[in-house]
């Protein structure tokens, strides 16, 4: 049986997880340089040593409730196409080991944006591990004029 290494985070009360080989870091909170008329998901820009990177919202993006005042996100620098990019997450979780027999179809619980987003479930013990298919995330939705 295969074995898969998901780096975890925390959303709102829900468990997610990326393939550990698509996360470059993960980072406490840092400061943002605003990116005018940009999408509503990029909260900003991050400078990760010289370089650069657009920080996503996911809450935005999941369509969840925003984060109460004073929350600080965390930050999941995950590689794509294009480059670094940071998701900003409620909390880092630990890396898990999960094996391909626990792997479901996203539950019918998930709707909306999130089930475009999620490409499966693990059951851990006491919660279910929500993958993220990273590339659909860090697509950026049409901007609404």
């Amino acid at each position: 049986m295969a074995a898969n290494l998901y780096c975890t985070f925390r959303l709102d009360r829900h468990l997610f997880g990326i393939e550990v080989e698509r996360v470059q870091e993960v980072l406490r909170s840092q400061s943002l340089s605003r990116v005018p008329q940009s999408s509503e998901v990029v909260e900003g820009l991050i400078n990760l040593r010289g370089q650069i990177v657009t920080a996503i919202d996911l809450r935005r993006r999941l369509h969840l409730p925003e984060r109460a005042d004073g929350e600080e996100p965390m930050n999941v620098v995950v590689m794509t196409d294009d480059g670094p990019l940071s998701l900003l997450v409620d909390e880092i979780g630990d890396v898990v080991e999960v094996e391909d027999d626990t792997f479901e179809v996203p539950p019918e619980t998930v709707t909306g944006v999130a089930r475009e987003l999620i490409s499966g479930a693990h059951k851990l013990e006491g919660q279910l591990l929500l993958l993220l298919d990273t590339e659909r995330a860090v697509a950026l939705p049409a901007m609404t004029p």
